[in-house]
């Protein structure tokens, strides 16, 4: 049975974006990443916690277009199930093959993932194994979203 990993939202404004989840919200930012090349897009992406051992994920892609899903890279919103182990994944492909769904998949060192498209064109994931989030990253995290914010990036 698949339980929900996490969401991905893309955000116009990550400093926003920051107040209203971690301050409105009250989710805890445990991990934020950043990078220069995402669909031609420097990003950030800024993960927060949800009870449960669930994650809410806000990704800013920035100079990119204003609210057009389309244009941005498919895998910047989707909706994460997880697995409990990597060989689980093995089901999906076959599963996915068999009715002749179309699917890629990823190795994010931790976790593998297999991704693909309801009919609509939502992205959907299947995770192994789920995300563990750490409280002890906060401060990390912190630094990360203040760099961004403040216009540095680093490789």
């Amino acid at each position: 049975m698949l339980k929900l990993d996490h969401v991905v939202f893309s955000v116009r404004d990550a400093d926003a974006s920051l107040a209203f989840y971690r301050d409105v919200v009250g989710l805890p930012l445990i991990e934020a990443h950043e990078g220069e090349d995402w669909g031609d897009y420097p990003w950030l992406m800024m993960i927060f916690a949800l009870a449960g051992g669930g994650e809410i994920v806000l990704v800013e892609l920035r100079g990119a277009p204003a609210p057009d899903y389309g244009d941005l890279p498919k895998d910047a919103r989707h909706y994460a199930m997880a697995t409990d182990a990597v060989a689980d994944l093995a089901e999906w492909r076959t599963k996915l093959r068999s009715v002749g769904v179309r699917f890629w998949e990823e190795d994010h060192g931790a976790q593998q993932s297999i991704y693909f498209e309801d009919p609509d064109g939502v992205v959907l994931e299947i995770t192994a194994p789920p995300s563990c989030p750490r409280l002890d990253a906060c401060d990390r995290a912190a630094g990360v979203v203040r760099r961004w914010l403040s216009g540095r990036s680093t490789q």
